[in-house]
């Protein structure tokens, strides 16, 4: 095998371990991640698994930029057609609902999942986890600073209170959706935004 074919079935092969630790820790937690566990799904061995990101957290923080990855693909990217204002804000709320409903990984909400898992610890992961939660915050700030600078939203709208409110209607999806199978609880969520932006 040429050193270029070499690198790339390495390539191959993190990408296929991560994938696989992001679908599990959807259900499991990051914790509950272990390189044993990846190696027996994998048909692989323990130190195959882990020549590819040195330690247990250094496969964790992999998992989590995979994570980050499939929120920007699924949430942000898909409201970058909308004019910027009230309809990139709701395209993007829209987006992030749909992104909860279509369960694109079998625990629901990564992020809500090892937020919960990490919000009482220190170390790298729980930074990172605190770190992507923050630039999403910041980001929804922007969209609805822009919302009230074009007159979409009204002039006294505290863009804090709404990304916190935001926030609140999409845990309440994802809790409904997870623990109760509620498949009522994308319509409320629909509404609840609806409601709260000001929108039919």
């Amino acid at each position: 095998m040429s050193p270029r074919n070499s690198v790339l079935e390495a390539g191959r092969t993190r990408q296929r371990i991560v994938d696989r630790g992001l679908a599990l820790a959807s259900v499991d937690g990051l914790e509950g991640l272990t390189i044993g566990r990846l190696a027996t799904e994998l048909g692989m061995s323990k130190a195959g698994v882990l020549g590819h990101f040195g330690t247990k957290e250094g496969l964790q923080l992999a998992v989590v930029d995979a994570a980050a990855e499939m929120f920007s693909r699924e949430v942000p990217q898909r409201a970058r057609g909308a004019s910027p204002g009230l309809a990139r804000l709701s395209a993007l709320c829209e987006a992030w609902i749909s992104y909860l409903e279509r369960a694109l990984l079998p625990g629901g909400c990564f992020f809500t999942a090892v937020a919960a898992e990490f919000d009482g610890r220190g170390g790298p992961v729980r930074d990172a986890i605190a770190g992507l939660d923050s630039l999403w915050r910041r980001d929804l700030g922007i969209h609805i600073r822009s919302a009230v600078a074009v007159g979409d939203l009204p002039a006294d709208t505290d863009p804090d209170q709404l990304v916190y409110e935001l926030f609140g209607i999409m845990l309440a999806l994802n809790h409904s959706l997870q623990l109760h199978r509620d498949d009522r609880a994308p319509g409320r969520a629909r509404r609840a935004v609806r409601q709260r932006l000001g929108t039919r």
